[in-house]
């Protein structure tokens, strides 16, 4: 049996990380410590795209892509998955070249 990470611990190790690279981020919903799931918007001059954790073919966690467009296109997705998951945690980056950090080795 694999040990899984809260949400808040991962979350945490994830603003660290953003913080080393110099990424602004905010958090813009505090869902469950424990169990929520989390979805990454990255706002770049190119407009918005939102990350949520999939599954790949082979049944690996990944990073998929959930909404992407102009910024209100997306706002409105991720407030419309906020009603129907209360638990949820929206993190908001900022970042002219729209770096994420999702695929480095321990985020996946």
């Amino acid at each position: 049996m694999t040990a899984r990470l809260t949400t808040e611990f991962w979350v945490a190790a994830y603003r660290a990380r953003l913080q080393a690279a110099d990424i602004a981020y905010y958090i813009t919903s505090k869902g469950d410590a424990t169990a929520g799931a989390v979805i990454v918007k990255v706002v770049s001059p190119e407009g918005a795209r939102a990350y949520q954790r999939t599954f790949d073919f082979e049944g690996v966690r990944a990073w998929g892509v959930l909404a992407e467009g102009a910024e209100p296109e997306v706002d409105e997705v991720l407030i419309q998955q906020r009603r129907f998951d209360p638990d949820l945690w929206i993190i908001e980056i900022e970042d002219r070249v729209g770096r994420t950090l999702l695929d480095e080795e321990g985020l996946r």
